[in-house]
C-alpha cells in the first residue's frame, strides 16, 4: 500500500498562505466539516493558543487525511525565520513538499531559506502560486522568479483566467479544460468546461510550452514529439512525475486559497507528481558492529524484520506526557512492544501509537515503514534519536540545528516557583532543540537562549500561560572585568590582639598590568627559609580570592600580575590569619594605586549577507561600535568579519533582519576584553 501514501510538507514565506491552503485541503478531503480561518483564530493546524493570538504558525503541525483512496500525511510548517528549526526537522522526514508562493510577493526571503533546506534534504516539490485574486498578482512573474533565483526548470500545469480582481478560474493545460469554482459551496463544487474562444490562443501557447519542456526532460516523449506523434495525458503525467521526483522539473499550479479556488487540482497534483515513500532514495544509516561502523542503505520496506524509525519532533501533552513524532523507514512497530533507542543505547516501551490529527489523536495498533505517527511512553527519546532493534542497531543521520543567537535572563517571581520553572525549561528545551538554558555562574542569573526575539517572546508567554509559572524577563547582565593600567608597590603591616593573643604580619606587594588575554598571575620573589610554607600558601590563596572579587566594582580581575616582594615575619606573633588579612588589604590598596579600569567583553561577529544588503549590514554593526576586520565573498553573498562590544549587541538580530529583509544571519563568539568605551 506504499504507493497509496504521500508524506508532504507545506512550506513558504510567512503570510504566503500555507495554513489557509492546508485548511482547504482538509475541508475538501472531508477531514474537517468547516473551514477555520486564521484571522478568526480558528485554523485547525494553528491549534496552539499562541498561534491563534498572533495569527502565525509557530510549531509544525501534522495531520493525516484521505483523497481518492490515497493517505496523505501533511505537515504545515512555520514561515517565520525564528522557527526555521521546525521546517528543518519536518523536511528531514518528508518525501515531497508544496512550496506556496505569493502571486504578488513572488520569491520572498524565507522562501529562499526553505527552498535551500529542501535542496539540502533532496525533497521534490511542486509550487502553488497563491493569492491570484490580489491586486498586482502575476503568475508568470512568480514562475520566472523561481526559475531565476533557484536555477530550476519550471513548467506550468495551469494558467490563470484573469489575474488580480479579474481572477476567475484556471485552464488545465494537460486536459485543455477550464475550471471554475462555485462560491456558494465554499469552492467544494466546481465546473469543468471546454476552453472559451477568447482564452484558446493563450491556452494553446502554454500547452505547447508544457509539452516542449516535458519532452526535453524525457527521452521517450522527446522521440514522440520529434516524430510529430500525439502524446497522451497519461504519458505526460508519468513523465512529469518522473522529472519531479528526480528534481529536474518543478510543476506550477495557481489559485486563491482564501477564496476557495484551485485547491482540488493541487491535491490531485500531490498524488500525481510527488513520490510515495518507496520512490525516494533509501535512507542512509550507520550500522554499529563490535569495533567498526558500516554505512547501510535502509530501503522502505514494511515487511522488513528490522524496524527502524526516526524521532523528528517532541511535544509535551499535559495528559499523555511526552509525545514522540516518529517517521518509520523500515519494518513495523506495534503497540506494547519494546524497542531499542540506538542513539541512547537503551531499551524503551511503546505504550500507545497515535494517528496525528493536529491537536486530536486517534489510537492505532501499529505503524509501518513510510508512515508517520506519535509514540507515547518513550521516556528518554529526544529529537533526532533512532528507534530500531537491538539485534542490528542502525543510526540514522540526525537533524542538525542552528545555534541560538540571542539570550535573555529569566527569574521566577517567587522562590517557590524556581523548581517549577526549571521543570518547564526542561520540557521546552526537549521540545525545541534551538532553545537552551543555563545558569550563569558569574552573574547568578538563569539565562535562556533562542533563535530570535519573537522565538523567546513566544516561549516566555508559554511559560506564563501554558505552564502557569510567573516569571520576570530582562536583558542578561554583561559580565565586565577589572584590570590595572600601571605599576605600583605597597607595604601593609597588620597587628591585632584577638582573644588575648597578638597577631602580626607585614608584606609588600608589587602590581603590574599583563598583556591582553594573558590572565592573572601571582608570584613570590621572597626566599626566606625561616618563614613556614603555610604562610606563603595562605598569602597565595588570599590573592587568588582577591582576583575573583575585583577592585572597585566587584567584577573579576583579568590580566593582572601580583608579586610578593618582601615579608615581615615574627615567629612568636605572626599567624596565617594575620597574613591573609594583610594580603587582602595590600591587594586592595596597591591595585587602586595602579590606575584601575573596567573592561567589557568584545565579541567576534560573523555576518552572512546577500550582496545587495552588505552595506546595510555593515552599517548596523558600525553603529554599535563594531570594527569590521575583513570581508569575504561566497556564492550568493558575502561574509563580514567584525568585532563589537557585547553590551551593544542586544537587539542586533532584529535590526539586522529588518534592514536585510530577514536574509542575513550572524553568529557571535567571545573574543577578548577591552577598556569600556
Amino acid at each position: 500500500m506504499l504507493d497509496k501514501m504521500r508524506n508532504i510538507g507545506i512550506m513558504a514565506h510567512i503570510d504566503a498562505g500555507k495554513t489557509t491552503t492546508t485548511e482547504r485541503i482538509l475541508f475538501y478531503s472531508g477531514k474537517i466539516h468547516k473551514i477555520g480561518e486564521i484571522d478568526d483564530g480558528a485554523a485547525t493546524m494553528d491549534f496552539m493558543k499562541q498561534e491563534q493570538e498572533r495569527g502565525i504558525t509557530i510549531g509544525s503541525a501534522a495531520i493525516t487525511t484521505q483523497w481518492k483512496g490515497y493517505q496523505i500525511n501533511i505537515i504545515d510548517t512555520p514561515g517565520h525565520v525564528d522557527f526555521t528549526a521546525e521546517v528543518e526537522r519536518s523536511l528531514r522526514v518528508l518525501d515531497g513538499a508544496v512550496a506556496v508562493i505569493c502571486a504578488v510577493g513572488w520569491v520572498q526571503p524565507q522562501t529562499e531559506t526553505v527552498w535551500k533546506q529542501a535542496d539540502e534534504f533532496n525533497v521534490p516539490r511542486i509550487c502553488f502560486v497563491n493569492k491570484m485574486d490580489r491586486v498586482g498578482a502575476d503568475f508568470f512573474g512568480a514562475m520566472n522568479d523561481v526559475h531565476e533565483k533557484f536555477g530550476c526548470e519550471t513548467v506550468a500545469l495551469e494558467i490563470p483566467l484573469g489575474q488580480g480582481q479579474d481572477f476567475d478560474g484556471v485552464v488545465d493545460l494537460l486536459r485543455m479544460k477550464e475550471i471554475h469554482w462555485d462560491a456558494e459551496s465554499e469552492g467544494e463544487k466546481f465546473t469543468v468546461t471546454d476552453i472559451k474562444e477568447e482564452n484558446l490562443a493563450a491556452a494553446q501557447e502554454w500547452h505547447e510550452k508544457l509539452i516542449d519542456t516535458v519532452a526535453s526532460n524525457d527521452d521517450e516523449l522527446g522521440e514522440l514529439y520529434l516524430e510529430g506523434k500525439e502524446i497522451t495525458v497519461e504519458q505526460l503525467v508519468a513523465a512529469i512525475r518522473k522529472a519531479t521526483i528526480a528534481r529536474t522539473l518543478v510543476p506550477f499550479l495557481c489559485g486563491s486559497s482564501r477564496h476557495n479556488q484551485g485547491v482540488q487540482p493541487l491535491i490531485d497534483a500531490v498524488i500525481d507528481y510527488l513520490p510515495a515513500p518507496d520512490e525516494v532514495p533509501p535512507a542512509e544509516g550507520i550500522h554499529f558492529k563490535k569495533d567498526t561502523e558500516e554505512k547501510v542503505l535502509v530501503k522502505c520496506d514494511p515487511n522488513s524484520p528490522m524496524p527502524l524509525g526516526l524521532v523528528f519532533k517532541i511535544q509535551y501533552d499535559r495528559e499523555a506526557g511526552i509525545l514522540c513524532y516518529v517517521r518509520m523507514y523500515s519494518g513495523k512497530i506495534s503497540t506494547g512492544t519494546q524497542i531499542y533507542n540506538a542513539t541512547k543505547k537503551k531499551r524503551e516501551r511503546v505504550n500507545r501509537i497515535l494517528r496525528v490529527n493536529a491537536n486530536r489523536m486517534d489510537q492505532i495498533d501499529s505503524i509501518s515503514a513510510g508512515d508517520i505517527a506519535v509514540f507515547v511512553g518513550l521516556k528518554l527519546a529526544q529529537t533526532g534519536d533512532t528507534l530500531g532493534s537491538e539485534g542490528k542497531p542502525v543510526l540514522l543521520e540526525t537533524v542538525k540545528f542552528p545555534e541560538p543567537v540571542i539570550s535573555v535572563a529569566i527569574e521566577p517571581e517567587t522562590m517557590s516557583d524556581r523548581d517549577k520553572l526549571q521543570e518547564t525549561l526542561d520540557i521546552l528545551s526537549r521540545e525545541d532543540p534551538t532553545f537552551t538554558y543555563r545558569d550563569d555562574e558569574e552573574t547568578g542569573q538563569l539565562v535562556i537562549s533562542g533563535m530570535g526575539e519573537l522565538h523567546l517572546d513566544v516561549l516566555v508567554t508559554r511559560i506564563r500561560d501554558d505552564y502557569k509559572v510567573q516569571c520576570r524577563v530582562g536583558a542578561p547582565q554583561v559580565t565586565y572585568r577589572e584590570s590595572v593600567t600601571s605599576s605600583a608597590d605597597y607595604s601593609e603591616s597588620y597587628s591585632r590582639v584577638i582573644a588575648g593573643k597578638e597577631n602580626t604580619a607585614g608584606l609588600t606587594l608589587h602590581v603590574e598590568p599583563r598583556g591582553t588575554g594573558e590572565g592573572n598571575l601571582y608570584s613570590c620573589s621572597v626566599r626566606d627559609n625561616n618563614v613556614p610554607h603555610e604562610i606563603f600558601d595562605s598569602i597565595e590563596q588570599c590573592i587568588n580570592n582577591c582576583f575573583a572579587s575585583g577592585i572597585k566594582y566587584g567584577y573579576p580581575c583579568t590580566d593582572i600580575g601580583i608579586t610578593l616582594t618582601a615579608i615581615n615575619y615574627d615567629e612568636l606573633t605572626s599567624t596565617t590569619f594575620a597574613f591573609e588579612a594583610a594580603a587582602a588589604e595590600a591587594f586592595d590598596k596597591v591595585c587602586n594605586l595602579a590606575s584601575p579600569e573596567m573592561l567589557e567583553p568584545v565579541m567576534e561577529v560573523d555576518i552572512e549577507s546577500p550582496t545587495e544588503f552588505v552595506g546595510d549590514a555593515m552599517s548596523q554593526i558600525t553603529q554599535r561600535g563594531g570594527i569590521i576586520s575583513s570581508m569575504e565573498e561566497k556564492s550568493g553573498g558575502n561574509i563580514i568579519h567584525a568585532q563589537a562590544p557585547m553590551a551593544k549587541m542586544f537587539g542586533f538580530s532584529t535590526n539586522l533582519r529588518s534592514v536585510t529583509q530577514g536574509r542575513a544571519s550572524f553568529g557571535m563568539t567571545f573574543s577578548h576584553f577591552q577598556k569600556k568605551s
